[in-house]
């Protein structure tokens, strides 16, 4: 059995768009008119190959185009971290219900609105049909699957609680996603109000200080240092101000594409963690995530050795990734977790000592879980006091600003007053 996308018409000419499982398109096609549809289209979408369209309303005939390589191929379909945290839970209820697994595919197959996410699901429930595991049809769609997904899906199998390892990845996600939310939200007004100053203070010296300060300029007479200061300022952005701007723009493209390089991107990461504030918030980020995947990998069954490399993945940063990947190698060779863990001496010594103590009465996962959420609560604290401390700084950058403008402009002001 596969998955056919189709296109129909309804009893009242609409045309209708879905996703429909079946043996061969003519057995989807007389599905179809079973359901008083009048197929007009009807495609196999092939495993791990599923295409991108974009719809085009407004005509009789929906236009589709598929994103396709230079061999051909499309690109895989992307999934958000809700989409995904929402099959899994749906999978774990129904699996933990006592439904078999390929039923409980089928079940959320058809509870989902979204064709992306209907289309991977029937079609991971065509290779579970086939006789393999649900890891293993998991691994057709590695960009929505990732390996520490399928390893905890594979441990789940192997143990025979692939609905609690299910229900755990479903947590994990959320919780992910909530952290990353939350610290957009709380760099949002910072970010505003800087820009907002920023702006504010160009407007004034492009638009305003010029017809302040013509006046004085008129006069011929000597200026003060501020007022000639803000004068050379305000000509320089009136002249000068959009090649800044146009330079600004392309320095940062130019860093982009310079960041794409891999050694530049390492160079990159090596002078971040040697900076005073962020290379800590960087450090602390990264290990309390590798932290919190090592242990929920541990719990879930995967065996030590795999659940550091996975693991270790989930690093953003280069160094410390090769640093996590060092420690697996050395666990490889015989050594404890927590003494290889000490040895690259980047890891905090907090999660070392859990590492130690969890080793000692095997205990691991949990004190592993302990160290991340300590390490999370710091970083959450670090960078709410990073973000206090960035809105007065502004306001006070502001105020500064315009100080410095006023007084500009009210000395010369007061020394005409004296001439008169």
């Amino acid at each position: 059995m596969g998955a056919f996308r189709y296109q129909a018409l309804n009893t009242e000419g609409k045309l209708i768009k879905g996703t429909l499982e079946g043996d061969t398109e003519r057995q989807v096609r007389t599905q179809l008119r079973q359901q008083q549809l009048k197929p007009v289209s009807v495609e196999k979408v092939s495993a791990g190959k599923l295409s991108q369209r974009k719809e085009q309303a407004g005509s009789a005939g929906s236009a589709s185009s598929n994103r396709r390589t230079s061999t051909g191929k499309t690109f895989t379909t992307r999934l958000g971290v809700k989409d995904l945290s929402l099959f899994t839970r749906q999978l774990a209820s129904l699996v933990q219900s006592g439904m078999p697994l390929s039923e409980s595919l089928q079940a959320v197959a058809k509870q989902s609105r979204k064709d992306a996410i209907k289309n991977v699901v029937l079609q991971v429930r065509s290779r579970v049909l086939e006789g393999l595991s649900l890891a293993q049809a998991l691994s057709d769609y590695p960009r929505i699957f990732d390996s520490m997904y399928r390893a905890m899906v594979n441990a789940g199998e192997q143990s025979g609680f692939l609905g609690p390892v299910l229900e755990r990845l479903s947590d994990y996600a959320e919780t992910s996603h909530a952290a990353r939310q939350q610290l957009k939200s709380a760099m949002v007004y910072p970010i505003i109000l800087v820009l907002v100053c920023i702006s504010i203070v160009i407007a004034l010296m492009v638009f305003v200080v010029p017809k302040i300060t013509v006046v004085f300029t008129r006069a011929k007479q000597e200026l003060p240092w501020p007022t000639e200061l803000l004068i050379n300022i305000s000509d320089f952005l009136q002249n000068y101000g959009l090649y800044c701007l146009a330079a600004l723009i392309l320095l940062g493209v130019g860093v982009n594409f310079w960041l794409r390089v891999p050694a530049n991107m390492r160079q990159w990461h090596k002078v971040l963690l040697r900076l005073p504030v962020f290379g800590h918030i960087a450090i602390q980020s990264d290990t309390a995530r590798f932290a919190s995947t090592l242990s929920m990998l541990i719990n879930s069954g995967v065996p030590l050795l795999n659940s550091l490399r996975i693991s270790s993945q989930t690093m953003g940063n280069e160094i410390l990734r090769e640093q996590a990947e060092k420690a697996a190698v050395t666990v490889e060779g015989g050594t404890s977790l927590h003494r290889a863990l000490d040895k690259t001496e980047i890891f905090p010594p907090l999660m070392v000592q859990m590492a130690s103590s969890g080793e000692a009465n095997g205990t691991l996962a949990e004190q592993l879980d302990y160290s991340a959420k300590s390490q999370q609560r710091d970083l959450d604290l670090q960078l709410s006091t990073a973000l206090s401390i960035i809105e007065p700084m502004t306001i006070v950058f502001m105020g500064g600003v315009i100080g410095f403008i006023m007084v500009a402009i009210i000395i010369p002001i007061i020394n005409m007053s004296d001439l008169a």
